[in-house]
Formats: C-alpha cells, sequence, structure tokens
C-alpha cells in the first residue's frame, strides 16, 4: 500500500521544502508566476511558450478598414449576358448598360479584356479600367452626388 505524505512527512522539520530557509515566500521561487519570464526565468519561459515581448504584428486603425467592393472590367465582360439575363443590365443597341450600384459594387479594376461595348455606372473606375472600357467602345459614368 502507497504511504500517504502526511505519514511520509512525519517528524520531518520541512516536509520535503529543503533547508529551514526555503519556501519563506515569492522571493524564494524568483517571483510569482510568470514573473521574470524575461531575465531570469528565460528558459522556462521559452519552455512553456510564454510571449517574450517579441513583435505583435500590426493593426490597422479601425476608420482605414473600409475595403472597397471591386470587380474587373474582364469579370463583367465575361458575365454581361448572365447580367441580363438576371435584369442587371440592359442590352441596346449593341451596348450593355450595367448600372453597378445596384449590386453593391463600388469600384472597376483593369485586369482582363474586353471584348464588348460596356456602358458602366459605377463609384469609381481605375485609369485602366477607363480606358479598356472606352477603346472597346463603351463608357464610364460616375453618378453624381
Amino acid at each position: 500500500m502507497v504511504k500517504g505524505n502526511t505519514k511520509k512527512f512525519r517528524g520531518s522539520r520541512t516536509c520535503g521544502g529543503g533547508t529551514g530557509k526555503n519556501r519563506r515566500g515569492a522571493g524564494n521561487r524568483g517571483g510569482r508566476g510568470k514573473c521574470g519570464g524575461n531575465a531570469h526565468h528565460q528558459t522556462r519561459a521559452i519552455q512553456r511558450g510564454y510571449n517574450l515581448g517579441l513583435a505583435k504584428g500590426f493593426v490597422r486603425p479601425f476608420k482605414t478598414l473600409h475595403d472597397a467592393s471591386i470587380v474587373n472590367v474582364g469579370e463583367l465582360d465575361e458575365l454581361a449576358d448572365q447580367l441580363v439575363e438576371d435584369g442587371f443590365a440592359e442590352l441596346r443597341d449593341g451596348v450593355y448598360h450595367i448600372d453597378l450600384e445596384d449590386l453593391d459594387i463600388e469600384k472597376v479594376l483593369g485586369t482582363g479584356r474586353v471584348s464588348k461595348k460596356l456602358a458602366i455606372t459605377a463609384c469609381e473606375f481605375s485609369a485602366t479600367a477607363k480606358a479598356k472600357i472606352e477603346s472597346a467602345g463603351g463608357s464610364c459614368t460616375e453618378p453624381e452626388e
């Protein structure tokens, strides 16, 4: 049968605590808790994975976190017929009239090829997008506020 600690330490002055000077307070163990992780308890901190005050990255200010919803001109060119079928665009005289405010898209970017005539209304256009749309015979209009 296993002997309990009470019986084991009976008659012992310090009950397994070493010399009588030990087990007095936090100073004997180098501070309370995680204290000293960057100094005298560095090894323990590394082994246990405490934060050693390393870089934590960067957090953008909340007021700048608005990311505009975007679409590329190549995608609009591919989806033009589908947008007409779904009622988000109109085909008049061979020109696709697309209002991106109805689709909650704010900005048009210039990636992709434009083969159809597109008349697009959006809040913003990149310079490349504007050039590609106009070179294909389309037009870019920004709504007046």
